[in-house]
Formats: structure tokens, C-alpha cells, sequence
């Protein structure tokens, strides 16, 4: 055999090794590709599957707040029946003329009645009347309206309810317009005067 003839078997065997290593490597890459593949396509379907579910409580999310919105405004306005009914009693209480009507307790128990059934209404639908008086105020839940001179309560106590206020679940529906304690200015005028004087 002559030299050439060695070399190009010595060629064709490197070649046909090669040959059979890129065989093998392709089968190895196309067994990882699968294997990738596999992972890739389980990953997008949790990806997906988890997208879904999200979307799932958003929708669950609009609903409820939207349900919810429409009773709040609905509960908001309606909370001026019951202001109207308070008022009405106060005005009748008041009027001099109705005074000596015989039927004027009668009335105003029908009157009580009616408020009685809209706050059960109320309270079955979540809507509950804020406690203020007597509490120490609240900013969250209390709109300060006036600062009433009082030493007996502690500065930033409610000592008076100008408006109820409600809460329509956890939420604010209407804020409770209140008068907040505060202390007699007497002792400081005093000695800002005496300080004026000399």
C-alpha cells in the first residue's frame, strides 16, 4: 500500500469517526431538545394556567366591587330618608300648633316605627352607624365640625354629634360630623394679658 493510499484511509477513518460523532452529538442535542422542549411547553402551560386563575380572581374582583359600588352609592343616598325621618320628628316635636294635637304621640310613633325598619334594613345589609360620642376622635372616620369648650372630657373627645355617620362594611360611607373637646383658654388669656400690661 503506498503512502497516499494510507493517508486517505487514515482521511476517511477520521472522517468516518466524525461522521459518527456528529451522529451521536445530534442525537444528544435532539434528545436535550426534546427534553427542553418538554420543559418549555410545561412551563408555558403553568405560565398559562396561572395567568387563568389570575384573571379569574380579577373578574371575581370586578364583579364583587362593582356590586358593591352600586349598593354603596345606593346605601349613601338613601341614608338621607333616615336623616329626613330624625328631622321630622325634631320639627314636630317643636312646632307649637302639633303640640296640642291628641294624635301627635301616634304620629310620631309611626315615624319611630318607619326609622326602626330602614336601620334593620341597614344593618342586614352591612350598613352600621359609627359610634362618636364619648369616643376620642378619629380623622378616619369623624369629620370635626366645631371645638367645644368642655373640662370635664379629655382634649380630642367627641362631646358632640352634629351628624351619624356610617360604615358600609369595612368601608366609609358617610363620615360623622362631630364637635371635639377642647380645653377653657381662660388661664392662657389671663397670662397673655398680664404680659400685655407690663
Amino acid at each position: 500500500m503506498s503512502d497516499n493510499s494510507k493517508k486517505e484511509q487514515e482521511v476517511t477513518g477520521q472522517k468516518n469517526d466524525n461522521t459518527a460523532k456528529n451522529e451521536n452529538d445530534q442525537k444528544d442535542t435532539k434528545d436535550l431538545s426534546l427534553e427542553e422542549k418538554l420543559k418549555e411547553t410545561e412551563d408555558k402551560l403553568l405560565r398559562s394556567l396561572a395567568e387563568i386563575e389570575n384573571q379569574r380572581r380579577r373578574f371575581e374582583k370586578e364583579i364583587k366591587d362593582a356590586f358593591e359600588f352600586g349598593s354603596f352609592n345606593f346605601a349613601k343616598e338613601s341614608l338621607a330618608i333616615l336623616d329626613n325621618l330624625s328631622r321630622a320628628k325634631i320639627a314636630i316635636k317643636n312646632d307649637n300648633v302639633l303640640k296640642e294635637n291628641k294624635d301627635l304621640e301616634k304620629f310620631i310613633e309611626n315615624i319611630d316605627v318607619i326609622e326602626k325598619d330602614l336601620i334593620s334594613i341597614f344593618e342586614k345589609n352591612r350598613i352600621t352607624k359609627i359610634v362618636a360620642r364619648g369616643k376620642k376622635f378619629d380623622p378616619n372616620i369623624h369629620q370635626a365640625m366645631t371645638e367645644v369648650e368642655d373640662e370635664k372630657s379629655e382634649v380630642g373627645t367627641i362631646v358632640q354629634e352634629i351628624q351619624s355617620g356610617y360604615m358600609f362594611g369595612d368601608r366609609l360611607l358617610r363620615p360623622a360630623l362631630v364637635g371635639v373637646a377642647k380645653k377653657k383658654n381662660s388661664k392662657i388669656e389671663e397670662k397673655e394679658e398680664k404680659k400685655g400690661e407690663k
